[in-house]
């Protein structure tokens, strides 16, 4: 049985002004994210993840993640 994780809406309004923050230019990370949302919905059907994180919100976490720990990517 997976366990389901609640996010919490503080955290998630924090991770997105800390992704805005590094950016230089936020029309442009907002559609990277808008767009990084938009392929993880359609290219996840067959995966059932967490139903209860949007993808929207998924996108933000992971992108900020990937800016503040570049070595989280470096490692795969």
């Amino acid at each position: 049985m997976r366990k389901h994780h609640k996010i919490n809406s503080n955290q998630v309004t924090y991770k997105t002004e800390e992704l805005l923050n590094l950016s230089s230019n936020r029309y442009k990370i907002t559609i990277q994210v808008a767009n990084r949302a938009k392929r993880r919905k359609y290219e996840d059907v067959d995966i059932i993840e967490d139903p209860l994180i949007k993808p929207i919100i998924r996108a933000i976490l992971e992108m900020v993640d990937e800016i503040t720990q570049p070595e989280i990517i470096n490692n795969q």
